[in-house]
């Protein structure tokens, strides 16, 4: 944990960034047997409720742009605790948010990658995330509700750190 990481543990509520990647901007509209009802905005209503309730802040964001993407992650140095990140397709080869999340997880700030749909039981080429070897955690398949148990998971890892 970096010494700015460090200050924000002891002085501050959780920051935590629920992250989403391309397409999520359609939940609700996009293949409601894979994915659901409900809208991205009811994903980050509830899981900033649910923040507030655990005594962290969440911030939301959503990119179908790669680059955009990798610097919200990086952004994350200037004071996020943790990162709840859907990178939606760009989990099965982009090498480049891989090594983002990496790069901030070495100073401290844990990500829990989160899938709405249960990759494993989809096509091939899902089954393979790049990203997940360097997140903390993976959730997938337990719908919207997966955000919630991320965010959980990522509160306990920020927690557990500030102990070092």
């Amino acid at each position: 944990m970096t010494a700015t990481h460090e200050a924000a543990a002891e002085t501050s509520t959780p920051r935590v960034l629920l992250l989403h990647g391309p397409n999520l901007n359609l939940l609700g509209e996009r293949d409601a047997a894979t994915y659901g009802s409900t809208t991205l905005r009811d994903v980050e209503e509830r899981t900033t409720a649910l923040g507030r309730e655990l005594g962290a802040e969440v911030r939301c964001a959503q990119s179908n742009s790669e680059g955009t993407l990798i610097d919200l992650i990086h952004g994350t140095r200037a004071g996020d605790s943790g990162i709840v990140f859907n990178p939606g397709a760009y989990a099965h080869y982009s090498y480049a948010l891989r090594d983002a999340i990496e790069a901030v997880a070495g100073l401290g700030i844990p990500c829990v990658e989160v899938h709405i749909s249960n990759v494993h039981a989809r096509e091939p080429f899902r089954h393979t995330s790049v990203t997940a070897p360097v997140c903390q955690g993976m959730v997938s398949g337990h719908g919207v509700f997966g955000y919630e148990l991320a965010l959980r998971s990522v509160l306990h890892r920020v927690a557990e750190w500030s102990l070092r």
